[in-house]
């Protein structure tokens, strides 16, 4: 990255403070660094982020941890003791951003709380997400994001009927809570230029996941529908599904557009469904997903995969197939618009995603990956004016 680019950069400048750990928060405060801000990641001393060692490992490290820390500074800090509050207090006075995803109550205990910090910093805005919100009955519940996406609505609708729920084999909901925080960052940013204040950020697991729910609660209150899981369909959005091909793989299929369904019946042979005027438009076709389903597969289990995609991408009908990370690292699309990166960490160099959304003018940064733990706690910490004695009664005491 030049120097120009990263003078250019859309959040250059701003300077963003992460108490968070894990998922939820850290995962808003990558997105910010990856556009310019200088984020700096409270540690607790000697062990760090417990994200450092979730998943595969290499060298000791997380291979997570590459990706989600990337564009940080490491700073170790006992924030239960007076003095890593102190310091805290310090930071906050010079920091645009503060996120954390501790549960409601935790740095209030610690004399860390809103009131106390937007006192030191009228301008400071804080991101703050959490199980179920720092309001109502459940506020002091722990909660992960498996917890937010079956309160949400989420996990109720996934598997097929009459099995046990499934998950999709990420953190769903702690990310969806990040982009949420994300955009109640850069709101709370654009409204203090208007204002010059700040202000803090309500993010619950649960709401992020609800709010993807599309109709499930109208239709509730209208209908007294309850949506049920309907394993690889949409239900009520048709044709929409997976379809068995004759080589073992499955492809999927989205002719739900109106010109795009009679298309896709003209490729398979079944111009008397194309035609068919009772099925002419969605709420129609719904009726009728079982017969156009059982059209569809028998035409697709006569085809290897790639013979099926080939003529439904010639007929411009939206298919493709369930990608494993192989097939991801090699795809011609992925590499040409620059989604797969490599970074040098302290693992060597590493394969990673690249940065979203792309900006055409001030785009983000790849940068390096997750920092060593501490690795930047001396730097920062002369930067508060702290000298090296200071320094070192700090990390004698444990505090660092």
């Amino acid at each position: 990255m030049t120097e120009q680019h990263a003078s250019s950069m859309a959040l250059q400048g701003l300077k963003v403070l992460e108490m968070g750990q894990l998922i939820a928060g850290p995962f808003a405060s990558k997105m910010l660094g990856e556009f310019g801000a200088q984020v700096i990641k409270i540690e607790p001393p000697g062990v760090g982020d417990p994200l450092r060692k979730w998943r595969k490992l290499k060298d000791g490290t997380s291979l997570w941890w590459h990706v989600q820390s990337r564009n940080k500074q490491s700073l170790t800090l006992n924030l239960k003791a007076a003095e890593g509050q102190e310091i805290v207090r310090r930071l906050v006075a010079e920091a645009d951003v503060l996120v954390e995803n501790f549960r409601p109550g935790t740095l209030e205990s610690w004399g860390l709380g809103w009131d106390t910090l937007s006192k030191i910093n009228p301008r400071l805005i804080m991101l703050r997400i959490s199980g179920y919100g720092q309001t109502g009955p459940y506020r002091d519940r722990p909660g992960f994001g498996v917890i937010g996406e079956a309160m949400g609505g989420l996990r109720h609708l996934t598997g097929y009927p009459g099995q046990a729920p499934v998950r999709v084999g990420i953190s769903l909901g702690d990310s969806l809570s990040s982009l949420y925080g994300v955009i109640g960052v850069l709101l709370a940013l654009q409204e203090r230029q208007n204002s010059g204040m700040g202000q803090f950020i309500d993010v619950a697991l649960y709401e992020s996941v609800f709010a993807m729910m599309e109709s499930l609660v109208p239709e509730y209150d209208a209908c007294g529908y309850i949506r049920e899981p309907a394993g690889s369909a949409l239900p009520g959005i048709t044709p929409s599904n997976s379809y068995p091909c004759n080589d073992g793989h499955f492809v999927l299929i989205a002719g739900n557009g109106d010109s795009i369904y009679k298309r896709l019946m003209h490729l398979i042979g079944r111009p008397d469904l194309a035609e068919d005027p009772r099925l002419a438009h969605n709420d129609g076709r719904g009726e009728h997903a079982e017969r156009i389903d059982a059209a569809i597969a028998e035409w697709t289990r006569q085809r290897d995969r790639d013979q099926v995609l080939e003529a439904l991408n010639q007929a411009l009908v939206p298919a493709g197939f369930p990608y494993t990370a192989a097939d991801i690292v090699k795809d011609p699309h992925y590499l040409a618009r620059q989604m797969i990166e490599t970074v040098q960490t302290s693992a060597g160099a590493l394969k990673v995603p690249g940065v979203l959304p792309k900006l055409s003018r001030t785009p983000g940064r790849l940068g390096a990956g997750g920092p060593q733990l501490g690795e930047h706690t001396d730097h920062l910490l002369a930067g508060l004016g702290l000298s090296g004695e200071q320094v070192r009664g700090l990390r004698e005491r444990g505090i660092i």
